[in-house]
């Protein structure tokens, strides 16, 4: 027996009233504790896709929307179904249950509030009802009242890179399906970020009685990078100083996804400070892009000249700087 989906308000650890950006906050927190590159033990990365799969539903309002009315099955769920009548359908499947599926009744089933649902002057087959809803089947003993039944919505992961998701392009993507392996192009907008979905409409699962087909969604996964880490649309970059840039500042070109730009250090930069660039970060079609920061590293020469030697051991000398005074005052 299958076990039931976890709820997925409960996988993000919010309640069902979360506002987006509480969503959003419980998301990241997660996604820092699971994801695999963070994480090792072999459960984080099933962990990390069940917190994907609940951000990238409940951060759709419309995904949201049919997933609080229909729960996990809201995916299959053709459109235009009532919340009620689904629900009450269910409990008179959950009732029949013991009875392989049959409910005992002289009247329609499904005339609830007005919806007919159901036409039968007999018992009532709910596995036809519920089951063919599912799979699409065919009117079944000549009792079915469905019509025509959209296809249903389907997923799959698409994995970019940083530079991929900045300048957005075309991409061709292969998928498994029932009549075997099919092609799709992608347009890829522009500063998409992880967890966004890109609809392709009508690429998902064939609709039943000339009903137009479903919607693909493809979830966007931005791959790990050596060099940028991303937070949303913002941008996190390394940026490596010799003791004496950090002292005295510098200005020093800089790669980003967007190309060459110029980092003014201040001088007197710590390690662990984060110089901004304003804009820099991932686009945003509908309004400002992320910034992108870039924190100071300072690294010191692994072997000294001997003249370096020198200046540093002079410096010491006449230096009254303590470093371990300074990172208390600044705790």
């Amino acid at each position: 027996m299958t076990a039931p989906a976890e709820d997925f308000y409960q996988v993000l650890g919010v309640p069902r009233t979360a506002s987006q950006e509480e969503i959003q906050r419980a998301y990241r927190k997660l996604a820092r504790t699971y994801h695999p590159d963070v994480n090792k033990d072999p459960a984080a990365e099933e962990r990390f896709k069940q917190v994907s799969e609940a951000y990238d539903v409940l951060s759709d309002p419309d995904a949201r929307r049919r997933y609080d009315a229909f729960g996990p099955e809201f995916r299959h769920v053709p459109e235009g179904v009532d919340p009620q009548i689904w629900a009450r359908a269910r409990a008179h499947a959950a009732a029949g249950a013991g009875s392989g599926g049959r409910a005992a009744g002289g009247g329609d089933f499904g005339d609830v509030e007005g919806e007919r649902v159901w036409f039968d002057s007999g018992d009532i087959d709910l596995d036809d009802l519920l089951g063919g809803l599912f799979s699409g089947r065919g009117p079944g003993r000549g009792r079915r009242a469905w019509g025509p039944i959209r296809g249903a919505d389907q997923e799959a992961e698409l994995v970019l890179g940083v530079e991929e998701a900045y300048r957005g392009g075309r991409r061709s993507i292969t998928l498994a399906g029932p009549d075997g392996p099919r092609t799709l192009q992608v347009t890829i907008p522009a500063g998409v970020t992880d967890g966004q979905r890109i609809r392709l409409t009508g690429q998902g699962g064939q609709g039943t009685g000339g009903a137009e087909g479903g919607d693909l969604y493809l979830v966007v996964r931005l791959a790990p990078h050596p060099r940028y880490r991303v937070e949303g649309r913002d941008l996190y970059v390394d940026l490596p100083l010799a003791p004496w840039e950090a002292a005295l500042g510098t200005s020093i070109p800089l790669d980003t996804p967007g190309g060459e730009a110029k980092v003014k250090v201040p001088a007197g930069t710590s390690s662990g400070r984060r110089l901004r660039l304003k804009g820099r970060g991932l686009p945003n079609p509908r309004g400002a892009p992320g910034d992108l920061y870039a924190e100071a590293r300072i690294v010191v020469p692994s072997k000294l000249t001997g003249e370096e030697k020198r200046l540093f051991e002079e410096l010491g000398r006449v230096s009254t700087f303590d470093a371990r005074s300074e990172s208390r005052r600044h705790r």
